[in-house]
């Protein structure tokens, strides 16, 4: 228990002041297209569902758990797509908790016969939550017992209780989106309108809402030998990710590589000032489904904390229906076209 301390010291500080909240941010960015930028949505023909989820630093019990899941359609007669997505992030064994829900809407523009662009809007709610009894502050602990005095008994801390622990906001995003068949790239801007969180009456000029989250994106396409009859081809996608949420940020670079039905990529986290992390993926497609499975290995001086924080894992799932035979014969008859196979 005393390892933990440290970590719920942290969150204290963190979530009671609420002063920069940082978004939870997918190692399998290609596999949440929506939480990176909104104007993928309605990138494929058909509906397509997306499910994720993360664990991070498993080795602190449910430290940071994340869940999300989208849905999107493409409106080809409209040149539009449209989407929901929602996303549960909880800290600290669910001391904190933030659900946002919202809405997504992307108009697709043709530039010339082979280059799109696609403009995206996302409007919601987020609603942070935090559990007061579950708080450990430091009038509550003893340098020999902990929290607890020596019968096991909890000690009372003297911290006023807020008189209300949730807050909902309206939180609006926008995004855009250039591609042909060989190369993407975009430009996501989170939280345009810097909602306010916090749960105490602070001084506002303490506060400025949760910071603006600046995500600039890119990569190529290249096949690998010849397409078959089901114009499948081996194909390799180099990528690049660069976030900044205030005082916060990482650069990300890779690739990504499908083999008929297996896929799988590497890539390299830092985060403006030190190596963050190597994540590695590995996937199977099967039909419309596709599961992935990525490993993020800490290479911050938080792999050497006594005990070790873990290194985070995550799981995703992707349902496109583009991938049956009938929407596959549809896709090929159609002026529609792109490189995103590493997010399909």
């Amino acid at each position: 228990m005393r390892r933990k301390l440290p970590l719920l010291l942290a969150l204290v500080g963190i979530v009671v002041c609420s002063l920069q909240a940082q978004d939870p941010i997918f190692s399998q960015f290609y596999a949440a297209p929506l939480q990176l930028n909104p104007a993928f949505a309605g990138t494929t023909l058909a509906p397509r569902f997306t499910f994720n989820h993360r664990n991070q630093y498993p080795n602190w019990p449910n430290a940071y758990i994340t869940y999300a899941a989208s849905f999107e359609q493409e409106v080809e007669a409209l040149n539009s797509g449209f989407g929901i997505q929602i996303l549960t992030d909880a800290a600290g064994d669910g001391i904190y908790k933030v659900n946002q829900v919202s809405g997504v809407y992307s108009y697709k523009v043709r530039l010339g016969r082979e280059t799109n662009v696609r403009i995206g809007l996302e409007a919601g709610l987020s609603q942070a939550r935090v559990d007061w009894d579950q708080l450990i502050f430091g009038d509550q602990i003893d340098e020999i017992t902990g929290p607890v005095d020596p019968a096991g008994n909890p000690f009372l801390s003297e911290e006023n209780r807020p008189e209300s622990l949730s807050s909902t906001v309206f939180d609006a995003s926008a995004g855009i989106l250039f591609y042909n068949r060989t190369v993407y790239g975009g430009v996501a801007l989170k939280h345009i309108n810097r909602p306010n969180e916090t749960f105490l009456a602070i001084n506002e000029n303490l506060f400025a809402g949760r910071p603006l989250r600046l995500t600039v994106h890119g990569g190529a396409e290249f096949a690998l030998g010849r397409r078959n009859k089901r114009g499948d081809a081996a194909f390799i996608s180099p990528n690049a990710m660069f976030v900044k949420q205030g005082d916060t940020g990482q650069i990300v670079l890779g690739s990504y590589v499908g083999v008929g039905r297996v896929f799988g990529g590497a890539w390299f986290r830092h985060n403006f000032t030190l190596a963050d992390a190597a994540v590695f993926s590995v996937g199977v497609r099967e039909g419309v489904f596709r599961i992935g499975y990525s490993y993020d290995m800490t290479l911050s001086a938080l792999a050497d904390v006594p005990g070790g924080t873990g290194n985070a894992h995550e799981i995703s799932l992707t349902i496109n229906l583009e991938d049956s035979k009938v929407l596959q014969r549809k896709r090929h008859s159609s002026r529609w076209n792109n490189c995103f196979r590493m997010f399909n």
